[in-house]
């Protein structure tokens, strides 16, 4: 089954902000564990950063994948 553009990124988005919510809730949870204790700010900003590290290698999937179908001569998907 083929995805399109609209739904790629809109699964892309939900990616990156359900790593976000995962990234902060372990962090509130782990770092007492640790004997770290940061506020909720420090939390949502090293979520961020954490989700930020974590996107970045992952940013031209999608490219790739459109350019990859384009060399074997598959079709995409319209919006």
């Amino acid at each position: 089954m083929k995805q399109s553009r609209t739904m790629s990124l809109v699964e892309s988005v939900a990616n990156v902000i359900v790593g976000y919510g995962v990234a902060v809730i372990t962090q509130i949870l782990i770092f007492p564990i640790f004997g770290l204790h940061t506020t909720l700010a420090h939390n949502l900003k090293l979520g961020a950063i954490f989700s930020f590290l974590c996107a970045a290698p992952h940013k031209n999937d999608y490219a790739e994948r459109m350019i990859m179908r384009s060399l074997l001569g598959l079709t995409t998907a319209k919006n």
